[in-house]
């Protein structure tokens, strides 16, 4: 069954990626999570892809933009939970940072950066609709490190009292991304955003790339199952094998049962030494 782009909402990246494109919305929306003034986003760069040598893991970020003063902010939509959500951000402000100065140049031309995740579920348990880490000192937690970075995670999920209404509103508007919520809501953040949002799903050509990433993605995810098939089929039988070799120790030399189940004789003789060692 393909996935059309109406009935996508604003946590699917390809949505919220085109939304955030917008200049006016994405400096407001950054204003709100922030609670600060920006003058001028520069022109969003979306999905930048941050590839610092040829053999490292490229990173692959939804929204990085920068303001009038520099400041980088990275923005992820984040559907599913992890364990590891907050070193994944620490590897994220770390490729940025990268990303900024060239080997052998001087620090201070590291600018002030966010990331920021958007998660629609609770990163951390503790019912709060954001959760704002910088570094302080552990002896004294007024006194900050200064290193210019700030880690935001915000919860569609949230429970307490913590944000304002209009804040409320866009969270809940992630996940329910439709005219009948737009309409009830207070916020003209969500009415803008929503009205970017019936734009784009009513722009054909949007729902052909939107379509043909799909069953890219599609594709992918079904080469690499198959895959995953094949590798798992490959390391039953070796398992098998191993097991069969372990068998025939007591009865048969290494030479042979190497042969016999097809296996290296180094494998043989390391089993063969692990058992005696046991």
């Amino acid at each position: 069954m393909n996935k059309l782009i109406q009935n996508l909402n604003l946590a699917d990246d390809f949505l919220f990626a085109k939304v955030m494109s917008d200049k006016v919305i994405c400096k407001k929306v950054l204003e709100e999570i922030l609670n600060i003034k920006i003058q001028e986003i520069k022109m969003p760069e979306q999905q930048k892809v941050i590839d610092l040598v040829l053999d490292s893991k490229s990173v692959r970020l939804d929204i990085y933009v920068n303001d009038e003063h520099n400041t980088i902010y990275n923005v992820e939509m984040q559907k599913s939970s992890h364990k590891n959500l907050a070193k994944r951000s620490r590897y994220y402000q770390g490729n940025i940072d990268l990303d900024m100065i060239q080997k052998g140049e001087d620090y201070e031309k590291l600018r002030k950066s966010f990331v920021i995740f958007i998660c629609t579920f609770d990163p951390f348990n503790k019912g709060r609709h954001i959760y704002t880490f910088q570094n302080r000192c552990y002896e004294d937690s007024t006194l900050t490190l200064g290193d210019e970075t700030t880690k935001v995670f915000l919860n569609t999920k949230g429970e307490l009292n913590d944000v304002n209404e209009e804040m409320i509103e866009f969270l809940n508007y992630i996940e329910n991304s439709t005219d009948d919520y737009a309409n009830q809501a207070k916020s003209q953040l969500v009415k803008e955003i929503n009205q970017k949002v019936s734009y784009l799903k009513s722009d054909k050509s949007l729902e052909v790339e939107y379509m043909t990433l799909y069953e890219r993605d599609k594709e992918k995810f079904k080469e690499g199952h198959e895959q995953g098939l094949q590798e798992g089929l490959e390391q039953g039988i070796e398992k098998n094998k191993i097991e069969n070799a372990k068998a025939l120790l007591d009865i048969l030399d290494d030479e042979t049962i190497a042969s016999k189940i097809e296996l290296p004789l180094e494998t043989v003789q390391k089993l063969r030494t692990e058992i005696l060692s046991q």
